[in-house]
């Protein structure tokens, strides 16, 4: 398989993950989510679907590129990728816990670990692929903006 194809395929997987995580949101959006207090700095409710594509795609082109490198270091990339995939699981699992369970607190202890998780695969990435690793940290400083916002949204509505 083409270093390509394996980006391709990688992106549409983290497109489909984000895709379902969207899902999760969307009644809960026009419901529950209006009714929370939140910080000054909440971003407009428009805006998250764009920057998530963006992140999404970027993820998936981090992935390929390290997926791409198997042949050459099989074992440090199939752990890269092992926690890639858990922290994409963890990305999902939050939108159903803060959006689906409307459950503020436990999303946001699951975003902290999270956020450990991206900053460890970027650890196992950088490696392999320096640039891969760079594609993921826009995605850690806006996990990191999300956890400031979902501890200041815990905070306001306590």
């Amino acid at each position: 398989m083409s270093k390509a194809v394996k980006i391709i395929v990688a992106v549409i997987v983290c497109l489909l993950v984000g895709y379902a995580s969207g899902m999760a949101t969307q009644s809960s959006i026009e419901t529950w989510y209006p009714t929370l207090i939140k910080p000054v700095f909440n971003p407009p409710n428009w805006i998250f679907a764009p920057v998530w594509t963006i992140l999404y795609a970027m993820m998936g082109v981090s992935a390929g590129l390290i997926w791409d490198k198997k042949s050459q270091s099989p074992e440090l990339v199939k752990n890269a990728l092992l926690l890639f995939t858990i922290q994409l699981i963890l990305n999902a699992i939050w939108s159903f816990l803060f959006f689906g369970l409307n459950n503020i607190l436990l999303a946001l202890i699951e975003i902290l670990l999270l956020g450990l998780l991206i900053f460890e695969t970027i650890k196992k990435f950088k490696p392999i692929d320096p640039i891969a690793a760079k594609l993921m940290i826009p995605y850690l400083l806006w996990v990191g903006f999300a956890t400031i916002l979902n501890g200041s949204i815990w905070w306001l509505n306590r």
